[in-house]
């Protein structure tokens, strides 16, 4: 079948602990015996425009770096005087320079991005036909026998120049012979052709399962979309392409390879990884030079399991692979595919509607009072507000059972917030992932919401005044993962289309950029060691063609990643 990453199973989680993670700790000992003497410095960027993001030194002109860490912030004509015979100089030439910037929720498969049938753009706005996607489809169909699954990624349903929804009729033009999805970019839809429903056994009289729908038009047949875990019916049917171990272990390198590459391109230093199966090949491409961004890493399913069984806790690691809060568990459904749960029905639906629960109170508050009991940071996927009420429920039923110091309880996406949901979240120090590029990328859906709900979606203005920490997390694929999209969209809330929504949750710049890298690293509790240009840190900057704070705000996202530096070492040059 076709290869998607699992999770490790009991033994290899053994095996990795015994070997790999005994090289986390290692390393890290190492790092802490290191000679910090601010002498002879490995690196010195002077001439620079330094936003440090520490508010002791908020700005500076250069910085020293050995052994992969700041260890002089200042002026040009002090650092300059830590150069030794072997210090390497880099003259900025005015140059902005930030810390390294931090993606929050990621599902990073790069495998996916090299193998897959994409049939939208994963890093940009682009518009494409419905044709063009019937099209890439029959032509991955031609190299498949029949009754296997042909599949399309990145499809947006707000970014086709048709104007319509894709259905099962434009799908069946693909196959009668093949099942067809289509997977929306967002994770929480599917669009599927007659022979996958044939082949699942759901007709237009098959109910809709608990927390999905099965999709009808005006005459009540299958129009081919389908919601949430209604696609779990779909899914079963049909037959993967297979590959033998070897291509899959090949492939799923190449991935790790390829997404770490483009990471840093953007400019991102440090990803929280919401990926399944990839932590060994990680390690792998670590080992061979070709991991280039820190990994927080979060584990799911038979890893989740295998470190409750053997006492091993988040932060388990070092400084570039640790294990961090769990993979998102998810509550309800999406904000761009307008599934979430909300307490108000969506707009111009009939019947109303209000989306989609995943899981009851029940079942949450059980997994969440195992998982903290364990040491492990609990995270949950939560958009509306009714489903952010029902994990915030079980966070603070956890803590009262089972208290924790800074356990700083995860939440991912946390779209629709409002006063008293902030005030519970300030209590127990939630620490929310916010969609990052939603602002610009997802203009075009804002008015499914309406700008009343829309003065309270990814409310950055409202989390920072009440004291809470929030932190860009993309969703990519859901969102393009470029950090200078998202600064441009928290500091306008204005699309690519022109539209503005939400104008009373704008930031600052300075604002943005410290949700984009000191928030990040307090997200995963590594504050102390990264998130800001400040002595004794890790070296990671972005070296930026033009200042965001200068720029029209209209342009931020347009400004050039120049240089991309991890460790005091160069892994992206544009």
């Amino acid at each position: 079948m076709m290869y998607r990453p699992g999770s490790l199973n009991r033994r290899e989680f053994i095996t990795l602990s015994a070997a790999g993670f005994a090289g986390f700790i290692s390393v890290s000992a190492r790092a802490e015996e290191s000679d910090f003497r601010p002498k002879d410095a490995d690196l010195i960027v002077f001439n620079a425009k330094v936003y440090t993001v520490d508010a002791r030194v908020p700005r500076a002109e250069a910085f020293a770096v050995k052994n992969g860490r700041f260890i002089a912030v200042g002026t040009s004509p002090e650092i300059k005087g830590l150069a030794g015979k072997r210090t390497q100089t880099y003259d900025a030439k005015g140059m902005t320079v930030v810390p390294g910037f931090i993606d929050t929720h990621n599902h990073g498969r790069g495998e996916g991005l090299l193998y897959d049938v994409l049939v939208g753009n994963p890093y940009d706005v682009e518009f494409v036909t419905i044709d063009s996607i019937v099209e890439k489809l029959q032509a991955r169909a031609r190299t498949l026998p029949p009754g296997t699954w042909v599949e399309g990624y990145f499809h947006d349903d707000t970014k086709v120049k048709d104007k319509r929804p894709l259905n099962v009729h434009d799908l069946d033009k693909v196959s009668t012979e093949h099942p067809v999805a289509v997977h929306h970019r967002g994770g929480h839809t599917a669009f599927y052709n007659s022979k996958a429903f044939q082949m699942a056994g759901v007709t237009k009289n098959t109910p809709n399962p608990f927390g999905g729908t099965f999709d009808k038009d005006d005459k009540g047949e299958l129009n081919g979309r389908v919601t949430d875990l209604a696609m779990a019916s779909i899914n079963k049917a049909g037959l993967q392409q297979s590959f033998d171990p070897t291509e899959k272990n090949r492939r799923v390198l190449e991935g790790v390879a390829f997404i770490s590459q483009k990471f840093v391109q953007y400019g991102l230093t440090s990803v929280h990884h919401n990926e399944p199966g990839v932590l060994t090949a990680m390690q792998e491409q670590r080992a061979n030079g070709k991991l280039l961004h820190r990994v927080s890493y979060e584990p799911t399913g038979e890893l989740l399991e295998a470190m409750i069984a053997n006492g091993i806790e988040s932060g388990f690691g070092d400084e570039f692979i640790a294990l961090g809060a769990t993979a998102e568990h998810t509550v309800d459904g999406s904000f761009s595919e307008r599934t979430m749960a909300i307490s108000t029905p969506y707009k111009d639906i009939t019947p109303p509607y209000q989306g989609n629960l995943t899981e009851t109170q029940d079942d949450l508050n059980a997994w969440t009072e195992r998982v903290h009991r364990a040491g492990i940071r609990v995270n949950c996927h939560a958009n509306g507000d009714v489903a952010i009420d029902r994990v915030l429920t079980a966070y603070e039923r956890a803590l009262k059972l089972y208290p924790r110091a800074d356990c700083r309880p995860k939440i991912t996406h946390c779209s629709l917030l409002n006063d008293s949901l902030i005030a519970r979240m300030k209590a127990i120090d939630a620490v929310p992932a916010e969609f990052s590029t939603y602002a610009y990328y997802n203009a075009d859906k804002f008015h499914f919401y309406g700008e009343e709900l829309m003065k309270h979606m990814s409310p950055y203005r409202s989390l920072i005044d009440a004291g809470v920490t929030p932190a860009a997390g993309s969703d990519f694929s859901p969102g393009p993962f470029s950090p200078l999209m998202a600064i441009q969209g928290m500091v306008t809330r204005t699309g690519w289309n022109g539209e503005t929504w939400g104008a009373n949750q704008r930031i600052t710049v300075e604002e943005a950029i410290r949700v984009n890298t000191i928030n990040g690293a307090y997200n995963s509790r590594e504050e102390k060691i990264k998130g800001s240009i400040t002595a004794g840190k890790v070296a990671d900057f972005v070296v930026l063609a033009d200042d965001p704070h200068i720029v029209a705000h209209e342009k931020i996202k347009d400004i050039k990643v120049v240089q991309t530096v991890v460790s005091g070492k160069t892994v992206y040059r544009a």
